[in-house]
């Protein structure tokens, strides 16, 4: 009498992990070696199989393919060994059929990427549309991720990945437009909340504010667009869409319908925690402050500075090696924050870069603060300084097209 296996359970969306029954299977080693490569594909493929030379063309790299077939045997070999080794039964887990190499489990194998596509086809294959959701719903509930992220350099994978991503996207879109005519909207933060999560530069964070503006939960939805804003501007150096900035306009204008005594709305406008040092703002806040502190000058003649800090490769050029400008980056961040007073205010301009707004200040101040900047960012690394750059400008000459920039000793760089 046969004795009934336990379900292999494979995923392969999000990372790669198998459940052999109730136990979790060890890689115990490199999940990179060519015997994990071959199980890897192995398992995407399941019944459908994939061609021998497919195989070889996914497996090995260009000067290999002289002596595949001989390396496929040793591969395919070494795959049985570690297969058992890792606590599956003895079997022969690869069967080959006129050319097409299979997976070939003696125990019923489930592989997550094959339930999500399944579910996808019957919801394109579905008339219902309740019963056509209730699939994308399990589908989109499913989808943890990119596909074998580990293994995100191989073509085979990067090819199946992006198609998954786009089964995902157009799943979890259809899905919302659905609900939305529902006006089921906490139901549609809920399924947004894993995609902003996977994918940040998606802009799945508009779907959320829309529905925190349908439920006129307008400060929820004010402190998605900051967190999602902030994020755009650290790590990308870009703005938000225009159509989450026309959001922000919008909630702007309805933050609070309901009439407010001034006690409450000062209670509403003050910080929570007031920090040490100057005040970080997003870059269209700091834009919005410009502009009001320009008009500000117009009318009382006070001195007000705009200064520009920029990281550099020691030779002049934008910084751009990505681990150096991340590290350096937030060290900028951290000294300008320190450096200067709580009157002033600074933004992150891109990755490479930071604008600070000095009110009440002069022109022998400015250099001051130059040198209190340089010298908390090279407290620790001497060599930093020849990395920092600052221009200088009064926000009195700032429109003048005809400034000039005047090389000073000391490393500023003025408009005058």
């Amino acid at each position: 009498m046969d004795i009934k296996l336990p379900v292999l359970k494979v995923q392969m969306l999000g990372g790669l992990s198998l459940m052999f029954g109730e136990e979790p299977i060890s890689f115990s080693r490199n999940t990179t070696t060519k015997a994990m490569k071959l199980l890897q594909i192995l398992l995407y493929y399941g019944e459908k199989g994939i061609s021998r030379n497919k195989l070889i063309e996914n497996l090995y790299k260009a000067e290999e393919l002289a002596d595949a077939p001989n390396s496929l045997r040793v591969t395919s070999y070494r795959l049985k060994k570690m297969l058992v080794n890792m606590g599956l039964p003895e079997h022969n887990y690869i069967k080959i059929s006129k050319g097409i190499y299979y997976w070939n489990g003696p125990m019923e194998t489930k592989v997550d990427v094959h339930e999500f596509n399944r579910l996808i086809q019957k919801a394109e294959a579905e008339t219902d549309e309740d019963r056509q959701m209730g699939y994308l719903r399990e589908a989109c509930n499913l989808y943890k991720g990119e596909l074998l992220p580990g293994s995100s350099e191989e073509e085979w994978v990067l090819i199946e990945s992006v198609q998954c991503k786009k089964m995902y996207s157009s799943a979890l879109q259809q899905l919302c437009d659905y609900l939305w005519e529902k006006e089921e909207y906490e139901d549609i933060l809920r399924l947004c909340e894993p995609a902003c999560a996977m994918y940040p530069f998606d802009e799945w964070q508009a779907v959320r504010i829309d529905c925190f503006m349908a439920m006129n939960r307008y400060q929820e939805a004010m402190n998605e667009y900051e967190s999602t804003a902030k994020l755009f501007f650290e790590e990308l150096g870009i703005s938000p869409s225009e159509k989450m900035i026309d959001q922000f306009k919008y909630m702007s204008e309805r933050m609070s319908n309901a009439p407010q005594t001034i006690r409450g709305i000062k209670s509403r406008l003050r910080e929570e925690e007031i920090e040490a040092g100057a005040f970080y703002m997003t870059l269209p806040r700091f834009r919005d402050s410009y502009r009001l502190v320009r008009r500000i000058m117009e009318r009382n003649g006070q001195s007000v500075y705009l200064m520009l800090c920029s990281l550099v490769d020691g030779k002049g050029a934008p910084l751009e090696d990505p681990e150096k400008l991340g590290t350096m980056s937030e060290e900028l961040m951290s000294a300008i924050k320190h450096c200067l007073r709580k009157g002033d205010s600074f933004t992150r301009y891109n990755p490479s870069q930071f604008l600070i707004l000095l009110v009440g200040t002069n022109k022998e101040n400015c250099g001051l603060i130059f040198d209190r900047i340089e010298r908390y960012f090279s407290r620790e690394h001497k060599s930093w300084k020849k990395h920092l750059e600052f221009y200088i400008t009064s926000l009195a000459d700032a429109d003048k097209d005809s400034a000039q920039i005047v090389f000073q000793k000391n490393g500023i760089r003025w408009e005058a």
